[in-house]
């Protein structure tokens, strides 16, 4: 064993995380180019990409530059050190995003004159009739807008915005004086970066960036000059909070104020146009401190997420993919109200195929029945315009006793739900900040309802937030029960968190952080035990991302006792599959299509008597050590079919599939000669299928919940 000890810490059997993350993004962006899609779809997967490698910089890259900072070289599970990261890293991104733009250039943009879309390139290349409608506009709409700032020894170098895009230009006075003083001017995010321009041909429409109509007037904000150059710019800043939660006396306070440092981090990342004269490169790489290996020249438009704003033009239906809407659950197809439901047996809701309205509806029904006596709530992400959270409020003004954590730290929406805690509490919530150290990343609903034999709990389990926008493009499951042992289990949750009394023992709920690595370690080398004692042995799991090495050692363990063991891994992936006396018997799946994976799902054989649980914990270390998280069994045998034909299913996928190969790259399945399988598309057609049969049939509602189909295999 000692040798396989050896294998197991050998930091070359696991991928470093950041560069299976970058991997990831070159799956999205294969999205963006596979001609075969919609043309606009391939906007919105291109612009996913921009989003996606932003937030990376922002949170991951920053970290490792504080590592860096705090001389910090410890290395990584792959046995790289901090230094050797950003190299990597830094390799790899400029490689991605000269993809990125390749695909825009090349591809996207004569697509998009092909049928009817001119987007104008540089202000240049307009007719002299659109031109004068361009600086009329700019007159109208922009000038007063603008603030022009320029830079000498009574001004200092303005501070520049994380993220906001600038023109910087070269300035000569008219006077005649040969010295170069450099200015700026911000591009005006409150106004639409995409401007339509009147079309010269018919059926053809035109567009130009609002930079590129500033930039066109640059010379009207500093009238004593002469524009010598002007280029845009873009920056990304250290967007990660740091709070010491022990020292900050209230949380709330402590995180308002970090929010307002985000904007003036440090800078991590600069992007200029790739003709920006090396004189304006200069003063911005020294003004912003930022080395050479973090500058990004781009040959385009400067941040591709205005493809998104594209996206939603009017007109280009035709070159969309035809929107799916959600479908009724069928067994809550019937005139009952949520709680009778559920007391007739557990509920399985698969998102965004079938609605998220029950989850929305359990909140208000209980709001505003009489029996219910409680309602408590973890919520990590919430829309903007919240149905969960006005129910909540309404239930504490109908006098129930109601109690919400809001987790104060959900990266990037900690504005958005400090301003949901302080409407909950002006309307009477019990509102809990979190707890100290831990995010509260858990996703659980419970109603205390009086009725005739009793008191009776009913609670929602879910993998995804209780957010009803995101609900329809993330695909999650959820649980909804009435099971004594569960209920009581959701009881001592609450309890735990608002009043930090962990009960003396727990039925049904595995949490995090006190025991779910504990319990998915046992799960797992009891599989590899079965293996080695001949007995049936099969893993099959589902998540976003998997990147903690205890795990990944009792994953290869595992498959080295011959322990078959399927994975669907949509993000990043640390480990590596198919190496011989390694990981041979582990295979990888991670599925990129229309609707982002979201689920987890973790099956286990255990000889002949399987055991599923789902969760909100991926099989990160963050997640089993550093978060509250639950994970819950599925017992009911019809609806651990119903999970299994999710997981099969996805495995049979060979069109949204890439599959891991043993060198750490990713491949599409060879579809020659075979049944095409999307799972995605066949989800949204079996739910559509379920809701029909279920309108069609006299037997008692509830009797069946879906349909199998010929790709069930």
């Amino acid at each position: 064993m000692t040798g396989t000890n050896e294998i197991f810490n050998n930091p070359e059997s696991y991928v470093n995380r950041e560069l299976s993350w970058i991997e990831f993004n070159y799956r999205v962006l294969s999205e963006a180019r596979d001609k075969s899609l919609p043309l606009f779809e391939r906007l919105k997967f291109l612009s996913i990409t921009a989003s996606n490698l932003d937030e990376f910089y922002m949170v991951r890259v920053a970290s490792l530059k504080d590592m860096v900072h705090a001389k910090y070289t410890k290395p990584d599970i792959a046995g790289l050190k901090p230094p050797e990261q950003l190299e990597e890293i830094s390799e790899r991104t400029h490689e991605l995003v000269a993809l990125q733009y390749s695909t825009y250039n090349r591809s996207l943009l004569p697509t998009l004159k092909q049928n009817g879309l001119r987007v104008v390139q540089v202000h240049e290349d307009l007719s002299e009739e659109e031109g004068s409608y361009a600086d009329s506009y700019f007159e109208r709409n922009v000038y007063p807008v603008l603030t022009p700032m320029a830079v000498d020894s009574s001004r200092p170098f303005p501070l520049v915005r994380n993220k906001s895009l600038n023109i910087a230009a070269l300035l000569q006075k008219k006077s005649g004086e040969e010295e170069l003083e450099f200015a700026m001017v911000q591009v005006p995010s409150v106004l639409p970066r995409i401007v339509e321009l009147p079309a010269g041909k018919k059926e053809e429409r035109v567009v130009i960036l609002l930079e590129q109509i500033i930039e066109r007037n640059i010379g009207s904000l500093f009238l004593n000059y002469n524009v010598i150059s002007a280029h845009p710019f873009r920056i990304m800043r250290n967007a990660d909070l740091t709070i010491d939660e022990e020292e900050a006396e209230d949380l709330l306070e402590e995180i308002q104020k970090q929010l307002k440092k985000r904007q003036w981090g440090e800078a991590i990342r600069l992007e200029v146009e790739e003709k920006m004269d090396k004189r304006l490169l200069k003063i911005l790489k020294r003004e912003l401190s930022i080395s050479s290996v973090d500058i990004f020249e781009i040959a385009g438009p400067l941040d591709l997420t205005f493809l998104m704003k594209m996206y939603g033009m009017k007109g280009f239906d035709h070159l969309k993919a035809i929107p799916y809407i959600p479908q009724q659950v069928p067994r809550l197809m019937n005139e009952e109200d949520i709680f009778t439901n559920i007391r007739e047996g557990d509920i399985l809701l698969h998102h965004p195929y079938e609605t998220f309205d029950p989850v929305v509806n359990f909140v208000k029904t209980a709001a505003t029945d009489r029996s219910v006596l409680a309602i408590k709530q973890t919520l990590y992400r919430v829309s903007g315009n919240s149905p969960i959270i006005a129910a909540l409020a309404e239930a504490a003004d109908n006098g129930k006793q109601v109690s919400v954590l809001v987790e104060l730290k959900a990266r990037f929406d900690e504005e958005n739900n400090i301003n949901w805690a302080k409407k909950l509490e002006k309307a009477g919530c019990h509102v809990i900040y979190g707890l100290v150290g831990l995010k509260t990343h858990s996703k659980i609903t419970l109603v205390v309802r009086r009725e005739e034999d009793g008191i009776r709990r009913y609670v929602h389990l879910g993998t995804g937030n209780y957010n009803d926008s995101t609900a329809k493009l993330y695909t999650d499951l959820g649980l909804m029960t009435c099971n004594p042992q569960i209920g009581e289990d959701a009881t001592a949750v609450f309890n735990m968190l608002s009043g930090y009394s962990e009960p003396l023992h727990w039925n049904k709920l595995v949490i995090a952080p006190i025991w779910l690595r504990a319990r998915f370690l046992r799960l797992i080398r009891r599989e590899t035990k079965n293996a080695e004692n001949g007995k049936t042995a099969h893993i099959m799991a589902k998540m976003n991302s998997l990147c903690d090495k205890e795990i990944i050692a009792a994953l290869y363990e595992a498959s080295c006792a011959g322990v078959k063991t399927q994975l669907i891994v949509r993000g990043i992936c640390s480990l590596k599959a198919g190496v011989p006396g390694l990981s041979e018997n582990i295979t990888v799946h991670s599925i990129v299509g229309n609707f982002l994976e979201h689920a987890r799902i973790f099956y286990f054989e255990n000889d002949n008597s399987p055991e599923i649980y789902m969760g909100s914990a991926d099989w990160m270390p963050r997640n089993l050590d550093r978060r509250v998280e639950i994970m819950f069994p599925v017992e009911d045998e019809m609806l651990q079919e119903q999970i299994l034909h999710v997981l099969k299913v996805q495995f049979q996928d060979n069109v949204k599939a890439h599959i891991l190969k043993a060198d750490g790259t990713y491949e599409k399945p060879d579809k020659r000669g075979k049944v095409l399988v999307n799972s995605q598309e066949l989800f949204c057609e079996e739910a559509i299928q379920n809701v029909k049969a279920e309108l069609g049939k006299s037997d008692p509602v509830g009797s069946r919940v879906f349909i199998p189909t010929e790709s069930q295999g």
